[in-house]
C-alpha cells in the first residue's frame, strides 16, 4: 500500500525543493475512491493466488483437535510442510488451492473496502493524527470484513473439505462456490450468509489496524535511514515485512475464533451446535485445549500472513504509484 500522505515529511531546510521525489511530485492530487478499491482489490487477490495453499494448511490446522485436550486425538497435520503433503497426497495438488475461487471473491471484497476507505481517510488527512491510523485502519477492516464475511465462509468450507482419512471439523460437502452459497441460503436464508461475522469483524479490525499503522511506521523509518531511494519499491517491501510480524502476533487467536464460528454445524434453526458467539467460542477453546489452542496453525499462519501482507502492501504500493503517474501524465496532457 502506498501512504505517502503519511509519511514523515523533512524539514525545508534539509531537503530542497528541487530535490523532491518524482513519486512525491505526481501524487499530489488523490486518487479517485472507486479507482482505490480497484486496485485494493487487484493487489490482494495477486497475493491470494500465491499464498492460497497456506491458508488451506492453516485452516486445517485451526480445526484439528476442535475442542480436545491435546494429546486425545489423531494429528493428521504436524507441521507446514507435512500438511502441505498430506493435503496433496489425499486431494492432488489442486487441493492446495482449494477455495481458491471463494478467497479471490473475499480479498477482492474485504479489501477493496478495506483499502477504499482507509484510502480516504488517509485523503480527509485523519490518519495524521495521534491514533488516526490505528483507528481508521479498524474502521476500514469492520466494513470489509462485515461486507466480505459471506465469502469467507464459503472460503472456509471449502477449505476445510477433505477425504475422511484426514477430514478435521466439520465437513459441509459443498460441490462448488456457486452451490455452497445456493445450500447456505437455501436452508439458513440470507442472515446464514453472514453466520460467523460477529468473529471475522473483530479479527479483520485487529489485524487491519496492526497492518495499516505499523506499515506507515515502518516505511516511514526506513525512509527515514535512507537504505533505499524514497519512491523505491524495497521501501514498501522493506515495511511490509516488518508489518507482518506483528499482524501474525497480534491476529493469531482472533484468527481461530473465526475459523471455528464460520465452519461449525449448525441446528435447523440456523445456530451454531458447537460456539454461541465470539466470547463463548474464546473460552471454550481456553477450558478445553488450553491458551495454545488459541494459536494453533501459527506457523503456516505467519507464513502465510507475511507474505500476503507483504504482496499485498507491495503491489497495492506499486500500482498506486502507476495510477498516480497516469493521472499526472494525464492532467498534463489535457493542460
Amino acid at each position: 500500500m502506498i501512504l505517502e500522505h503519511s509519511t514523515v515529511t523533512p524539514s525545508p531546510s534539509s531537503v530542497p525543493v528541487q530535490k523532491l521525489t518524482r513519486a512525491k511530485r505526481v501524487m499530489s492530487a488523490p486518487l479517485p475512491i472507486a479507482v482505490d478499491f480497484m486496485l485494493g482489490s487487484a493487489a490482494c487477490c495477486l497475493a491470494c493466488v500465491f499464498t492460497n495453499p497456506l491458508e488451506v494448511v492453516k485452516t486445517r490446522l485451526q480445526l484439528q483437535g476442535e475442542l480436545r485436550a491435546p494429546g486425545t486425538y489423531p494429528r493428521h497435520y504436524r507441521g507446514v510442510l507435512q500438511a502441505l503433503l498430506a493435503v496433496s497426497q489425499a486431494d492432488g495438488l489442486r487441493g492446495l488451492q482449494k477455495g481458491l475461487a471463494a478467497g479471490l471473491l473475499y480479498q477482492g471484497l474485504m479489501n477493496g473496502v478495506r483499502f477504499g476507505v482507509y484510502s480516504s481517510a488517509e485523503t480527509a488527512g485523519v490518519t495524521l493524527r495521534p491514533g488516526g491510523s490505528i483507528a481508521a485502519g479498524a474502521v476500514a477492516g469492520a466494513l470489509g470484513a462485515f461486507v466480505a464475511s459471506p465469502t469467507y465462509l464459503v472460503k472456509t468450507h471449502l477449505q476445510a473439505q477433505t477425504v475422511a482419512a484426514i477430514a478435521v471439523g466439520h465437513q459441509h460437502n459443498h460441490q462448488s462456490v456457486t452451490s455452497a452459497f445456493l445450500t447456505i441460503y437455501k436452508n439458513q436464508g440470507i442472515i446464514g450468509l453472514w453466520r460467523g461475522v460477529n468473529g471475522a469483524v473483530p479479527r479483520v479490525m485487529v489485524g487491519s489496524a496492526a497492518q495499516l499503522a505499523t506499515f506507515v511506521s515502518a516505511k516511514e523509518w526506513v525512509q527515514e535511514r535512507q537504505w533505499f531511494w524514497e519512491d523505491s519499491w524495497l521501501v514498501a517491501l522493506t515495511g511490509g515485512m516488518m508489518s507482518s510480524v506483528v499482524v501474525a502476533a497480534t491476529m493469531m487467536p482472533f484468527d481461530v475464533i473465526s475459523t471455528r464460528l464460520y465452519n461449525q454445524p449448525v441446528n435447523e434453526f440456523g445456530k451454531g451446535k458447537l460456539y454461541s458467539g465470539f466470547l463463548d467460542c474464546f473460552l471454550k477453546i481456553l477450558k478445553k485445549e488450553g491458551l495454545l489452542g488459541l494459536y494453533k496453525g501459527i506457523g503456516p499462519c505467519y507464513l502465510r500472513l507475511g507474505p500476503h501482507t507483504i504482496l499485498s502492501l507491495l503491489f497495492w504500493d506499486e500500482l498506486r504509484k502507476l495510477a498516480y503517474s497516469y493521472q499526472h501524465n494525464k492532467s498534463k496532457g489535457s493542460s
